[in-house]
Order: structure tokens, then C-alpha cells, then sequence
């Protein structure tokens, strides 16, 4: 039976900022690894000769490992220690940059992706439910929108990579980043920990049960028993697939419709797009605690009001004939879809057993990276058939409606934190 009560809060403590704080620079190490190889493509070429489908593998094999193993890396940090799978992915993801640095083929450079995919997988789930468990109260989605901000932050860094290889050589930037994951590893190992349990009832989102231990089958079956675990998933696979598709085609759709240079349009399409989308992070986490305090749903319902401002914002800004207006209609875009990214982990926490929250956001993981992709293959058939990028976009913005719509579907099992 559904409470309809608002539980107390709880103020949480100067360590769980602390380690929020600490896992945002492990966020944007994350990101900062995987991508900075796309911005040195013409660097790594003159090393090490290969076709651009083969360039594009290094990229695909990490993606498809990352996705295949994100719910069983999940059910490590729900049946292991949180603290010691996200110390012991950031040691080894590290240890595969540094060793991407010495590489001297392609077969050797698809081998250190592969190996990174399977590390960086072991992170985000352990991140997330590690966050959850120190931030019970209304701080859930701020503390999460921080982390997030952080992974923001390593995306929109990926041009460092680019700018290290065309000042030095290409290995140098994995050679920097790799050695720095491993030393800010061993700090961790000395400060982070895991959040005590808790003692009161109220901070439990669905009782579990002493008799069922822990496992990853059951951990399946448990979250996909729950209708508002499936709903979540289909809102979260949509918005991948808005995700990929306009970070996919937004550079080119600024060059063919305005007539922009390819260094002006990637500004344009990254730039702006990731500073939008930090602030949105930390807004829509700290809007949604705010509300919480007042309204069992806030945390599905701010990421579903972004989605219906986001939607109209990207129809016309893919309509516009001035290119201030564009940028302006995708920040703002950015800005509000972001809530989504602050909100996710929390709204998992309303809708799942929480021994099993790094499980449930593993499979949102790999759903969002098959449906993703599958996005963005499906935008490229539609573009070799000569359809415009604007209808592309409009696309988008009735999925990002579709996606609003299941989300104020959603209802918790447990209006607790």
C-alpha cells in the first residue's frame, strides 16, 4: 500500500559532500578517458595507420563492452563493497589509459578500448548508489546533479586530448590522465568508505526481505516485477536515443543549416551545449530536493517538466533561420534535460529494491546504450535517404514528450528517501 506521507529528513554529513565532491573529479576522469581519443583522431592516424571504420571500432568496442557488462558490474557494488569497485575500476581504467599510451597498433589500441569498457563499467552504478546511500534525504538530486556536473565536466575537457597531442605526441595525454587516475586511486583507498546502514525505517525506499540473499537473477527479476521499474527504463532508453541523436548530428546540422566552419560549428554543438547542461545538473537536483520536502513525486515530476520545455525549445531551434536563436533553443535544451540526469538515480531509488540500485541503474545502462545506438544508425539511414536534420530534430523533441509522458506515469513504491 502506497504511504502518503512525507518522512522526516535527515541533515547528512560533512563527509558525504566530501565524497561527492571527490567522486565528481572521479566522474570526470571517467568521461575525460573515454572520449579524449576521438579528438586526436588525426594524431593517432600518423602513428598508427588505420581505416576510419577501424577508428570508429575503438569507439563502438568500448561502447558495446560498457553496455553488455553494466548490469553485472552494477551487482558488484550491490553485492560487494561500494567503495572498493569504484577504488578498483578507477585503479585499473587508469592503469588501461596509461597502458593505451604504449600502444603501437590497431589491434593493441582495440584491446586497451575493450579492457576500458569492461574497468569504466564498474563506476557509475557504484558512484550513484554510493551517493544515494549517504544522501537519504532531500540532498538526493543535488548530490547526484554534482557528481553529474562532474561527469559533464570530463566530456566537455575532451578536446585537452586533442590539444596534448597536437602540441606533443598522441600518447602523452594517456600517459598524464593515467598516472593521475592511479595516484587519486591510492587516495581513495585512504578516505572513502561506505555509508553505514540505516537505522530507522523510514530511510528504506522498499523493505527487503532476510530471507532472499542477494543475487543477480533474483536482482533481475525483482526490478523487472516492478511496472514502475519498466516504465523508468522505456523513459530512460527514449531519452537516450534524443541524447545521441542530437549529440550526434547537432555539429552537423550547425554546419549544413547555417553554413558554419567545422571548428565553429563544433563550438557551437559542445561548448554551449555542455555549459548549459552543468548548470542545468545542479538546478534540476536542487529543485527537485526542494520540492521533495513537499511532494512524494518532485523527483519525477521536475525531470518531466524540463522534458516539456526541452521539447518546443529544440522544434524551434531547428527551425530558425538566425543562429543566435539555434543556440539559444538547444542550451536550453541542455539546460532542462538535465534534470533528468540529476533525478535518475533518485527516482531509481523510488522504484527498485535498494540492494539492488547499482543492478537497476546498470540495466538503465546498457538499454540506454543499445536503444542509443540504434538512434543514432537509424538517423544515419534517414540521412543517406536525404532527410533533413530539421525533421530529425522534431523527431526528438515528440520523443522527449513521449519520454515526459511515461515518467508522470511513474508512481513510487515508497514516497520515503
Amino acid at each position: 500500500m502506497q504511504s502518503t506521507t512525507i518522512p522526516p529528513q535527515t541533515k547528512p554529513s560533512a563527509r558525504a559532500w566530501l565524497f561527492v565532491a571527490m567522486l565528481g573529479v572521479v566522474g570526470c576522469l571517467n568521461y575525460l578517458d573515454r572520449i579524449m581519443i576521438t579528438t586526436m583522431r588525426g594524431s593517432i592516424l600518423e602513428s598508427i595507420p588505420m581505416s576510419d571504420a577501424r577508428f570508429g571500432l575503438l569507439t563502438a568496442v568500448f561502447l558495446w563492452v560498457y553496455g553488455l557488462l553494466s548490469p553485472f558490474a552494477g551487482f558488484l557494488a550491490d553485492r560487494f563493497n561500494r567503495s572498493r569497485v569504484i577504488i578498483g575500476s578507477l585503479f585499473i581504467w587508469s592503469v588501461v589509459t596509461w597502458l593505451t599510451a604504449r600502444a603501437t597498433s590497431f589491434e593493441e589500441l582495440l584491446l586497451t578500448r575493450a579492457l576500458m569498457g569492461i574497468s569504466e563499467a564498474c563506476y557509475i552504478p557504484a558512484a550513484l548508489a554510493l551517493i544515494a546511500d549517504y544522501h537519504r534525504g532531500s540532498t538526493r538530486s543535488l548530490a547526484t546533479g554534482i557528481h553529474m556536473a562532474g561527469v559533464i565536466a570530463g566530456q566537455s575537457l575532451g578536446f585537452v586530448g586533442g590539444w596534448i597531442a597536437e602540441k606533443h605526441r598522441w600518447n602523452a595525454a594517456f600517459e598524464v590522465f593515467g598516472l593521475f587516475g592511479i595516484g587519486y586511486a591510492l587516495v581513495l583507498l585512504l578516505v572513502l568508505r561506505d555509508a553505514p546502514k540505516p537505522q530507522t525505517d523510514f530511510t528504506t525506499e522498499i523493505a527487503a526481505s532476510p530471507e532472499s540473499p542477494v543475487s543477480f537473477w533474483r536482482g533481475i527479476r525483482s526490478l523487472f516485477s516492478q511496472k514502475a521499474f519498466v516504465l523508468t527504463l522505456t523513459y530512460w532508453g527514449l531519452l537516450g536515443v534524443v541524447g545521441w541523436l542530437i549529440i550526434g548530428w547537432l555539429p552537423t546540422f550547425y554546419r549544413e543549416h547555417f553554413q558554419l566552419s567545422q571548428t565553429t560549428a563544433g563550438l557551437y554543438a559542445t561548448g554551449y551545449l555542455y555549459t548549459a547542461g552543468l548548470v542545468g545538473v545542479l538546478v534540476g537536483g536542487a529543485w527537485a530536493d526542494r520540492w521533495s520536502r513537499t511532494n512524494p513525486r518532485a523527483r519525477m515530476l521536475v525531470p518531466a517538466l524540463g522534458l516539456v520545455v526541452a521539447a518546443p525549445a529544440v522544434f524551434f531551434a531547428s527551425s530558425t533561420a538566425s543562429v543566435a536563436v539555434a543556440i539559444a533553443g538547444f542550451m536550453v535544451y541542455s539546460f532542462t534535460r538535465s534534470f533528468s540526469d540529476a533525478n535518475m538515480m533518485p527516482i531509481l531509488c523510488l522504484v527498485s529494491d535498494p540492494r539492488y540500485r547499482a543492478t537497476g541503474y546498470g540495466v538503465l545502462n546498457l538499454f540506454s546504450c543499445i536503444v542509443g545506438g540504434i538512434g543514432l544508425y537509424a538517423g544515419g539511414i534517414l540521412r543517406d535517404a536525404n532527410v533533413n536534420l530539421t525533421i530529425l530534430f522534431y523527431v526528438a523533441a515528440a520523443i522527449m514528450l513521449l519520454c515526459a509522458y511515461f515518467l508522470l506515469m511513474v508512481k513510487p513504491a515508497n514516497p520515503a528517501k
